[in-house]
C-alpha cells in the first residue's frame, strides 16, 4: 500500500468532460495522474463504486458542501475515484451535483487503484475488483495524509476527517 511520503504511481486515468475546453473535448478524456497533480494541492479520496449506498448518501456529498472550506485550506482540486468506466462517472457526477467541486476521475480498469495497493476483491458481492474506500492529501505528487477506512467503515475518509488534518 502507498505510504505517507511516497510520490503517486505513474497512471493514466479518465473523466467525462461536458463541455469543451482547451486540451479536452466532449466525452472521455485521459490524463497523467504525476502530470496532474504536479504543483498542486490535491484531495483524493476513492471508494467502492459509483451510484452504491454509502458514497451516494455521505462520501461524495460531504465533499460537495465542504468544497469552500478545503479551498480555504490550500487545496485546489477534489478528486473522486473510483473503479466505474468515465461515462457513469459523469453521469454519478451530474446525479451528485459535483460541476466545478469534485472531479469524478474513472479508473475503470482499476490500474490507479492497484498501482495505490489500495483495491479490494468484491466479485463475491457480484461488483469484481474495486477501490477500499480512503482519501488522501496531495501535494505536488507526493502523499502527505493517508487515511484508510477498515472494511465496511466510514469514518476517516469523509470530508470533515480531511479537512480536521489540514488545520
Amino acid at each position: 500500500m502507498i505510504k505517507v511520503g511516497e510520490r503517486l504511481p505513474d497512471a493514466t486515468l479518465f473523466e467525462f468532460v461536458e463541455d469543451a475546453r482547451e486540451g479536452c473535448t466532449i466525452g472521455p478524456n485521459s490524463f497523467d495522474v504525476r502530470e496532474a497533480t504536479r504543483a498542486k494541492r490535491v484531495v483524493i479520496f476513492g471508494l467502492p463504486g459509483a451510484f452504491t449506498p454509502t458514497c451516494s448518501a455521505k462520501h461524495v456529498p460531504g465533499y460537495v458542501e465542504k468544497v469552500d472550506a478545503l479551498r480555504a485550506a490550500g487545496i485546489e482540486e477534489i478528486w473522486c475515484v473510483s473503479v466505474n468506466d468515465a461515462f457513469v462517472m459523469g453521469a454519478w457526477g451530474r446525479d451528485q451535483h459535483t460541476a466545478g467541486k469534485v472531479r469524478m476521475i474513472a479508473d475503470g480498469s482499476a490500474v490507479f487503484t492497484r498501482a495505490l495497493g489500495l483495491d479490494q476483491d468484491l466479485s463475491a458481492q457480484g461488483m469484481g475488483i474495486r477501490s477500499q474506500r480512503y482519501a488522501m492529501v496531495v501535494d505536488d505528487g507526493v502523499v502527505k495524509t493517508l487515511n484508510v477506512e477498515a472494511p465496511g467503515k466510514f469514518e476517516v475518509s469523509d470530508a470533515a476527517s480531511i479537512l480536521a488534518t489540514l488545520s
